[in-house]
């Protein structure tokens, strides 16, 4: 049986990709720092941060998933990529492959309207930058790699998602829909469970990866940015409004909100479409994993409280 370590199982990514890993037969081990249970999964007690428990809990194992975050997602500058070491030096000891999840923010939106796995690289936000630093000491470093990225996740557990966090309010029926995209300009989207099923199988089929590879999650793309405003729509069953979000006056808050200065920085992957190339991926599993966006929806919405 093999094992992998989810750094990051309670979260979106990371738990359901542990939950497809569990589905396929693999021994799966969860990392938290508070007592859980559940899920199939060997729960040890441990902090992504601490390099000593990460090493602990990776003893023997196949595959580490790093798809964790700093707590509240604050300090990223400081805290990720020292995070991520952790996690290397643990793949590094167990001669296991490392799989990070990756985003569109490598990429320069008004330059790159499809991206593939070998495109050049250009980000245009912080998080952006910290995300290509991520994939570039991967690489470097000389553990095996996997690298999938994807566009904005949304699903039944999405965490922090554009989606969960501005498009609809948890807890509450969708009454409208706050919508950051242009009209017109196309956007990725992508199921979390899908993500997961696909990191799934590539995991399972490691002697078959290159040593360091990278593929690309094509997910939902909504070509004119109404797909997913009209997907919600059918989902409660009704013709709720979409109001426009005002970035114009986002500025205006920024200098007192950490959060509105993010996604002012977020703002030309709703101007400008960055759609990915998943081709070497369907060459390499047969298929991307696809759940239909009706179904997809109607599950993430029950899940949020969204009625």
């Amino acid at each position: 049986m093999k094992t992998a370590l989810i750094l990051g199982a309670s979260g979106g990514v990371g738990g359901e990709t542990a939950r497809a890993l569990v589905a396929r037969g693999w021994q799966v081990r969860g990392l938290t720092r508070t007592p859980r249970s559940g899920d199939g999964i060997d729960w040890r007690i441990g902090d992504a941060m601490v390099g000593s428990d990460v090493l602990d809990a990776a003893q023997g194992v196949d595959a580490i998933v790093h798809a964790v975050n700093p707590p509240g997602y604050r300090n990223w500058a400081t805290l990720v990529l020292p995070m991520l070491e952790n996690s290397i030096a643990a793949a590094r000891a167990n001669d296991a492959r490392l799989a990070l999840p990756g985003t569109i923010y490598n990429y320069d939106p008004a330059s790159t309207p499809v991206a593939h796995p070998d495109s050049r690289q250009a980000p245009r936000s912080r998080k952006g930058a910290i995300r290509q630093a991520m994939e570039a000491r991967i690489d470097e470093s000389g553990v095996r790699g996997l690298i999938l990225r994807a566009g904005d996740f949304f699903g039944p557990r999405p965490g922090s998602s554009w989606l969960s966090q501005g498009m609809v309010r948890p807890g509450k029926p969708v009454t409208s829909i706050l919508s950051p995209g242009f009209p017109g300009v196309g956007h990725a989207w992508a199921y979390l469970p899908d993500v997961g099923e696909t990191f799934a199988r590539l995991i399972d089929r490691d002697a078959d990866l290159p040593r360091f590879a990278r593929y690309h999650f094509a997910g939902l793309w909504d070509a004119d940015g109404a797909g997913i405003t009209d997907a919600i729509r059918r989902a409660v069953g009704r013709q709720v409004p979409v109001r426009r979000l005002p970035w114009r006056l986002l500025p205006l808050i920024a200098p007192f909100n950490p959060t509105m200065r993010e996604m002012i920085e977020m703002k030309g992957y709703w101007r400008h479409p960055v759609r990915l190339d998943n081709r070497s991926l369907v060459a390499f599993l047969g298929a991307e994993p696809h759940t239909p966006i009706d179904e997809a929806m109607r599950a993430t919405l029950t899940a949020l409280g969204c009625g």
